[in-house]
């Protein structure tokens, strides 16, 4: 099977991936100081780009790489001098950098990820060592066309140890003209030693105007829901399509329903959101059901805060503000969260039937609001 025809472990599914994404959305601060860190000559070799899933982080890694193979060093020898300084990191569509990478032919570029099991069908788990060290052979293989050499690691949580301290001699000793983008979504994870060698670029969550903006760029339709979906996801587009992939919204809603039953408890209700748990070929759904029922328990401490909220569901924020009146029911709610993920986390371990993990989650909900509701 050839490459293009693999899967790839640095793509969201229903999203384009990264190098076809033409729309960055909400990262100006991001994209602003490595334009003045290029035209102010202080480019640093490697580049930890921050911050949580799905917001952007490996579509800004691509822009930057385009960029940076579309303005090559500067001839000192050049009798027309250095090209003016660029204003934008926005590359030409027509420009042969571009076509060369659709084609995944672009001689100066390397993606280091993980690779994909053509045996088990699956992507691996780890960015192991052998894949670091081939690295090797493509800075050699590259040095003698000139020009910039750029490696995109997504993500550099994924590598192993082995991995981790191979990729460091790499940053320690980095070769003429290459530059490195680590994309990480939990940077505290990585080697200390890795992190103090990379100027960082803090990629942020997104708003639901820039929510809207970005999925419309994937190509998803998304109606009327671009305000739900930036609630639940927490500003990131790859989980906000996830969501659409997966029917999150709807899921959520039956959550909601189900809370509105609190402290009566719609029985019914509760054992067939257990069924779909449970149900064969709907493993990721059941874990976006355990995600989002986080995301219900967060939303209910939150109200007892006064903390305001964007309804993301039908009648949710009455359900709210019932279960959860005043600073006494948010701290209830904020305990049961602890102790609910605790058991979920626990009961995934050792494979504990889904439907009856869904429904003593709901119980111990249930309980919380026979004392909390007004």
């Amino acid at each position: 099977m050839s490459d293009d025809a693999l899967p790839s472990s640095d793509q969201i599914d229903g999203a384009p991936h990264p190098r076809e994404t033409a729309t960055l959305v909400g990262q100006h601060v991001a994209e602003e100081n490595f334009l003045e860190a290029f035209n102010g000559d202080r480019l640093h070799h490697a580049w930890m780009i921050t911050g949580p899933r799905g917001v952007g982080k490996a579509t800004l890694a691509w822009k930057l790489a385009k960029f940076l193979l579309a303005n090559p060093p500067a001839d000192a020898n050049d009798m027309f001098g250095a090209p003016p300084a660029p204003t934008t990191l926005d590359v030409d569509p027509h420009h042969p950098v571009i076509a060369r990478m659709s084609a995944g032919s672009e001689a100066g570029l390397f993606v280091l990820k993980r690779p994909y099991d053509e045996d088990k069908k699956k992507f691996k788990q780890q960015i192991t060592v052998d894949e670091v060290r081939k690295l090797k052979g493509f800075f050699s293989l590259s040095a003698t066309e000139g020009g910039r050499r750029i490696v995109i690691v997504d993500a550099a949580d994924d590598m192993n140890v082995s991995a981790a301290n191979a990729l460091l001699k790499v940053l320690e000793e980095p070769p003429a003209d290459a530059l490195l983008f680590l994309i990480s979504h939990q940077p505290s994870r990585l080697l200390p030693t890795i992190r103090s060698r990379c100027r960082e670029l803090r990629c942020v969550t997104l708003d639901a105007d820039q929510m809207s903006a970005a999925l419309t760029a994937t190509g998803a339709d998304i109606g009327t829901h671009g305000s739900a979906l930036a609630e639940l996801s927490g500003g990131s587009v790859g989980e906000a399509l996830r969501m659409l992939n997966l029917g999150g919204l709807e899921v959520y809603a039956d959550l909601v329903a189900l809370a509105a039953s609190f402290p009566k408890l719609d029985r019914t209700l509760m054992i067939a959101l257990g069924e779909k748990a449970a149900a064969r070929g709907q493993e990721a759904r059941y874990e976006l059901m355990l995600r989002l029922a986080d995301v219900l328990l967060a939303r209910l401490a939150r109200a007892g805060l006064g903390q305001p909220q964007t309804e993301a569901a039908r009648g949710e924020l009455e359900m709210l503000a019932r279960l959860s009146p005043d600073a006494n029911a948010a701290r209830a709610w904020a305990s049961v969260s602890a102790n609910i993920s605790a058991r979920a986390q626990h009961g995934r371990a050792v494979n504990l039937d889904p439907s009856a993990l869904v429904i003593d989650m709901v119980l111990a909900m249930n309980e919380v609001a026979a004392k909390t509701a007004a």
